[in-house]
C-alpha cells in the first residue's frame, strides 16, 4: 500500500484501489486501475436486522433502522455478506511503492473468527510465495488481509460503526483501516467518485493522536479532509467505537460516541454537493504488511462488530 503521510492527508489510497479491483475492476500490472461496478440494493431483504437494539439519534430528529450488522459469533467469516479479497482473482495488492507488495491469499488464514471476534492479520513469511494475478505474478513475503461487503451490502447515508482494537505491535509502515468504497465508480477514477475513512491507524508513530478520520473526493483540500484531533490513546490495547454520521452534506465522525471531526464537501467542477456522495458505498477492513520486516513478524486487526443504520 502506498501511504501517504499527514503533511497530505493519511488515506487508503492503495487499499481502495484494490478494494475496487475486488469488484471489477480490471487493473495494469504495476498500478491498478478503477472502472465502473454493479451497483447493489441499499435494502437488506426480509425482516431487518437488529443492531443490538441499539437506535442511534438522526441528526435531523428520531432513530436510526439498522440495516447491516455482524457480531462475528459463527465460526466462518458469513459468505452472505463478506467477500475475503485474493490477489488472484483481480490483482489487488499493497505495498507496491516500497517493493514490497502485499499478497492477500483467501484460505492462508490471515481472516479468522476466534472468541466471536475477526481478526485481520498481516504475516511475513519464512520464504517467499509466488503471488499470482490476473496480469502476472510475483515473488514476496508479505501477506495480508482485506474483507468487504461489496456486492452484498451497500448505502448511501445513514451511520456505519465498528468496534475494534489495533494492533498494539504495528510501526507506521502499517496500515489498519476500516472504511467505505464506493460500488459504482460513476464519477470517475480515484478519488473522484470519493472514499469515507472512518478510522486509521498507523500504529504508535503518531503518539497520542495515532487513529485518523478522513474524506477523499476529487478537488479535495488534504490540510481540511482529514481529523488530527481524535485522540484513542488506547486505540492498541483496547477496543473502541469509530463510527461516521453521513449526511446529504456532512460527515461527521465520532469516536466512543464522541465527535472528533466534521467535513463538509466541496468537490471539484463539474460535480457539487452532495456528490460524490449519493451514492451506495460498501464496507472495507484492511490489514496491510508492513515494510520489510522479519520473518515471523504478524500484526493483527481485531473486530468485535460491525453495525450500519439508514
Amino acid at each position: 500500500m502506498l501511504r501517504t503521510r499527514i503533511a497530505v492527508a493519511v488515506c487508503s489510497t492503495a487499499v481502495m484501489s484494490g478494494a475496487l479491483a475486488a469488484v471489477g475492476v480490471a487493473p495494469s500490472a504495476a498500478t491498478p486501475t478503477r472502472s465502473t461496478a454493479t451497483s447493489v440494493s441499499v435494502d437488506p431483504p426480509g425482516p431487518a436486522p437488529d443492531c443490538g437494539g441499539v437506535r442511534p439519534a438522526k441528526p435531523g430528529g428520531g432513530l436510526y433502522t439498522c440495516t447491516f450488522t455482524d457480531d462475528f459469533e459463527q465460526k466462518e467469516l458469513d459468505s452472505s455478506k463478506w467477500t475475503e479479497v485474493d490477489t488472484s482473482d483481480h490483482g489487488f495488492t499493497t505495498g507496491l511503492g516500497v517493493l514490497s507488495p502485499d499478497c492477500y491469499v483467501r484460505g492462508s488464514g490471515n481472516v479468522a473468527i476466534r472468541e466471536g471476534v475477526l481478526r485481520l492479520a498481516s504475516r511475513i513469511l519464512a520464504r517467499p510465495i509466488t503471488c499470482r494475478t490476473p496480469y502476472g505474478s510475483f515473488k514476496t513475503r508479505d501477506t495480508a488481509a482485506s474483507v468487504m461487503t461489496a456486492g452484498k451490502f451497500a448505502q448511501t447515508y445513514g451511520r456505519f460503526e465498528f468496534r475494534a482494537r489495533f494492533p498494539s505491535n504495528a510501526t507506521s509502515d502499517y496500515d489498519s483501516a476500516l472504511w467505505m468504497y464506493p460500488t459504482n465508480q460513476a464519477y470517475g477514477k480515484w478519488p473522484k467518485s470519493g472514499e469515507i475513512d472512518i478510522a486509521e491507524w498507523f500504529g504508535n508513530g503518531y503518539g497520542t493522536n495515532p487513529v485518523f478520520p478522513s474524506l477523499r473526493y476529487g478537488g479535495d483540500k488534504p490540510a481540511e479532509v482529514t481529523g488530527r484531533n481524535c485522540k484513542v490513546p488506547t486505540a492498541g490495547t483496547e477496543f473502541h467505537r469509530y463510527a461516521v454520521t453521513w449526511t446529504e452534506t456532512t460527515m461527521s465522525y465520532y469516536y466512543d460516541d464522541k465527535l472528533c471531526f466534521q467535513h463538509s464537501w466541496t468537490p471539484a467542477a463539474p460535480l457539487s454537493p452532495p456528490q460524490p456522495f449519493d451514492r451506495p458505498f460498501h464496507l472495507v477492513m484492511t490489514q496491510t504488511a508492513g515494510w520489510y520486516k522479519p520473518a515471523g513478524t504478524t500484526v493483527t486487526l481485531e473486530v468485535d462488530w460491525v453495525r450500519a443504520w439508514k
